[in-house]
């Protein structure tokens, strides 16, 4: 494979797109700083395909990344390839208002055809090319110029592997037959609506200190607040206030700017400072939560109870199972919430119910729930099987009716 210099102008960058942009696949990695910052800082990015590779640098005067966001938003017709893309989408979308399409993550994708849960990049590398990579340079400040041929054979290393790695993976998708399972989730890890930063949904984010509607008002409101103040600075949400902070004000709202001072988490500059009267304002204007706005899982209502949360626990050892028989993640498989909804007798609105999922696993996991399975130890190993098939066979029996 061929590597190329660092490539720092416009000229240069114009080049490489038009040539990757005939390839099937591109590898695309980025390095960036956001400790100090709210939106993060993008100083380099990785590129390749299965004949060359280059690092960018975003921060070199005068370069426009025009032609390598268009590659990456605009052009159909070339796969992107991600190991872990959440992050790097976000910065594409910080960029350009949109997201790389079509779209593939090796981190997701490594669920489906193992049992790994979300396997980091190192791992990944040495699972399917035996390599050991140099961490070194993991935690390099990026932002600092010039950067080392060391820093730039290790940042190239990240997407010159994942061009080898990705090729092989395909094979065993295919061959697995289990391609289409990852359709879903690439659509999800591709729509727009997961990087749009909208003040007004930030609440949902903290940890609500309870299902009340005015004290949920408050903190939307509070969260919206320290959004815009951390966007207008260009700050960490967290150096305006803590979410612990917000969600012990909204749970305790001071009566007037002074108390504010008495809060944990603030100093007493924000009795008579502009970003406390702010924060005031914005919990004057606080409103409760109407039903609808509260999010189903603030409103389930009571809770399992002993007996569903045996049954939940039950559901669990079958994902276990399953995924062990299928030789699939748990986490690309169900989600604990799932879960517990079926044990509490919700059926609709589950992703386990549908699609691959449910001829994987929810149509068994029902079956369980409704006792019409039932588990069963076989020549020492734990199985699943249908009451009638079991039944009088002198195996250890479990089951749920």
């Amino acid at each position: 494979m061929k590597i190329h210099p660092l490539i720092t102008t416009t000229a240069a960058l114009e080049d490489l797109c038009a040539r990757l942009a005939k390839s099937e696949f591109v590898t695309v990695d980025t390095e960036f700083m956001r400790e100090n910052t709210f939106w993060p800082e993008l100083c380099l990015v990785q590129i390749a395909d299965s004949e060359e590779a280059a690092a960018i640098d975003p921060l070199a005067p005068g370069i426009d990344l025009g032609p390598l966001l268009k590659l990456l938003v605009d052009n159909e017709d070339v796969l992107k390839v991600f190991h872990a893309a959440g992050q790097d989408v976000e910065i594409i979308f910080n960029l350009t208002q949109k997201t790389p399409h079509p779209i593939f993550d090796t981190q997701i994708a490594s669920m489906a055809i193992s049992q790994s849960e979300q396997i980091g990049y190192s791992n990944l590398v040495e699972s399917w090319l035996g390599l050991n990579i140099d961490k070194g340079a993991r935690f390099t400040d990026w932002s600092r110029r010039p950067l080392s041929e060391r820093q730039i054979e290790y940042a190239i290393g990240d997407v010159t592997h994942l061009a080898k790695i990705f090729p092989r993976m395909l094979k065993r998708l295919i061959k697995t037959g289990r391609g289409e399972w990852l359709d879903a989730e690439m659509d999800k890890l591709a729509d727009p609506a997961n990087y749009k930063s909208d003040p007004d949904n930030m609440w949902q984010r903290i940890r609500a200190p309870s299902r009340n509607p005015a004290v949920l008002g408050r903190l939307r409101a509070l969260a919206a607040w320290r959004e815009v103040e951390a966007m207008d600075k260009n700050i960490p949400r967290g150096r305006i206030a803590r979410d612990e902070t917000l969600a012990d004000i909204a749970g305790h709202p001071p009566q007037q700017q002074a108390d504010l001072a008495k809060v944990r988490g603030l100093s007493a500059g924000w009795r008579d400072n502009e970003i406390g009267r702010r924060m005031i304002a914005a919990l004057d204007g606080a409103r409760p939560l109407t039903e609808d706005e509260i999010p189903p899982r603030a409103a389930r209502g009571a809770p399992l109870g002993k007996e569903g949360a045996l049954v939940a626990d039950l559901l669990k050892l079958l994902l276990k199972i399953r995924c062990r028989e299928a030789d699939i993640a748990a986490r690309l498989l169900a989600r604990s919430d799932d879960l517990e909804a079926l044990a509490s007798g919700q059926r609709k609105g589950l992703a386990i119910l549908e699609g691959w999922r449910w001829e994987v696993f929810g149509k068994d996991a029902l079956e369980l729930v409704e006792g019409k399975t039932a588990f069963a130890v076989v020549a020492g190993r734990l199985k699943m099987a249908h009451i009638d098939d079991i039944g009088g066979s002198g195996d250890a029996v479990a089951h749920v009716g």
